[in-house]
C-alpha cells in the first residue's frame, strides 16, 4: 500500500470531522452579542419604564419580533403553524406570560436583579420534571436548587420587605414560564424554529393587547415624544437582534457551551446597573449571584444537551 493510499484510507469521512475551531468561536461570539443586546433591552425596559407603561413596552417588543419572525417564514416559503399542534401553544402561552411578567419586573427592579431571577429556569425544570415524571431528582441537582433559591434571597433580602417585593415574586413566576415553554419546545422539533417564534411572537403581542385593554383605565400615560419612541423601538430592534444571534449561535456551536455564554447577560446588566444607576454591589448580593448563577450554568448545561434541537426557538 502506498503513503498516499494509507492517507486516503485513515482519513476521515467529512460527517464525522469536529467543528473547526472557528466554528466554535464564531457561535461563543454570536451568543455574546445576544447576550449584549438582551442586557441592553433590559436597560432600555428599565429606563423606558419611567415614561410608558410596561404593558405598552412588552406589546412593542413582541410586535417587532412578529413582523421580523413572520417576514423570515414567508421569505422562506415556510407555511404559517397557527392552530396545530397543541403543544405549540403550551409553548407560545407560557412564553407570552413570561415575557409580559419579565417586562413588569425590569421596570421595577435593578436590571441584573431581574435577568438573574429571569434566568433560573432550569431550577425550576428540575422541579417540574420531578413532579410530571414522579422521580426523585439527583442530590446534585437537589443542592443545585436549594443553592439557587438561598441566592435569589441574598440577593434580594433588601426588596422583599418593601413594595420591589411583588416585583421579585412576579420575575420569579416568569422564570417558572419561561421553564414550562422550554419544556414545550422538546416537543416541537418538527417544526421550524423560525416558525415556533412566530407564532410565539403573535401569541404574545394578542396576551399584551388584550391585557392593555383590560386595564386601559389603570396604564400609566405615555410619554409621545421623540426620546420615549426611540427608547420603545430600541427595545423592539434589541429584543429582535438579540434572538436572532441567539438562534445563530446555538446553530454554529454546542448547546452546551453557547448556554454558559448566554448567561453572561447577567455580568452586562451588572454593568448597566452600576454605569448608568450607580449601583454599588455588596459582599452579600455577590454572593447571591454566585450561588444563583453556579447551579444554573450546570443546569443549562445538563438541559442544553437534552433540548439541543429545539433550544433554537427561545
Amino acid at each position: 500500500m502506498t503513503t498516499r493510499e494509507a492517507n486516503t484510507d485513515t482519513a476521515a469521512p467529512p460527517s464525522m470531522k469536529l467543528p473547526s475551531p472557528w466554528r466554535i468561536d464564531a457561535a461563543s461570539g454570536w451568543m455574546l452579542g445576544s447576550a449584549a443586546l438582551f442586557a441592553t433591552m433590559g436597560a432600555l425596559v428599565h429606563k423606558v419604564g419611567t415614561r410608558s407603561d410596561w404593558l405598552v413596552v412588552a406589546l412593542v417588543r413582541a410586535l417587532v419580533m412578529m413582523v421580523t419572525a413572520a417576514t423570515l417564514v414567508r421569505a422562506s416559503g415556510l407555511p404559517l403553524a397557527i392552530w396545530r399542534p397543541r403543544s405549540l401553544w403550551v409553548r407560545s402561552l407560557a412564553g407570552s406570560f413570561s415575557l409580559v411578567c419579565n417586562f413588569y419586573a425590569l421596570t421595577r427592579l435593578p436590571v441584573a436583579d431581574a435577568v438573574t431571577l429571569s434566568n433560573v429556569h432550569p431550577l425550576w425544570i428540575v422541579l417540574i420534571t420531578a413532579a410530571t415524571l414522579r422521580r426523585r431528582p439527583a442530590w446534585s441537582e437537589a443542592l443545585g436548587v436549594v443553592s439557587g433559591l438561598c441566592g435569589v434571597v441574598l440577593i434580594e433580602r433588601p426588596d422583599m420587605a418593601n413594595a420591589q417585593g411583588l416585583a421579585v415574586l412576579v420575575a420569579l413566576t416568569s422564570s417558572v414560564s419561561t421553564s414550562v415553554a422550554m419544556l414545550g419546545l422538546h416537543r416541537l422539533r418538527s417544526i421550524d424554529s423560525r416558525a415556533v417564534v412566530a407564532h410565539f411572537a403573535g401569541v404574545a403581542s394578542a396576551v399584551a393587547a388584550v391585557w392593555i385593554i383590560f386595564r386601559w383605565n389603570r396604564l400609566n400615560p405615555t410619554s409621545i415624544d421623540p426620546v420615549t419612541i426611540a427608547m420603545l423601538l430600541g427595545v423592539g430592534v434589541a429584543g429582535t437582534l438579540a434572538q436572532i444571534l441567539l438562534t445563530k449561535a446555538y446553530s454554529a456551536g454546542a448547546p452546551s457551551k453557547v448556554a454558559v455564554v448566554g448567561l453572561t447577560q447577567v455580568v452586562f446588566a451588572m454593568g448597566f446597573d452600576v454605569a448608568i444607576w450607580g449601583r454599588t454591589l455588596s459582599p452579600l448580593s455577590l454572593l447571591g449571584f454566585i450561588l444563583v448563577l453556579a447551579p444554573t450554568t450546570w443546569l443549562s448545561i445538563r438541559s442544553s444537551r437534552k433540548l439541543a434541537p429545539a433550544i433554537v426557538e427561545e
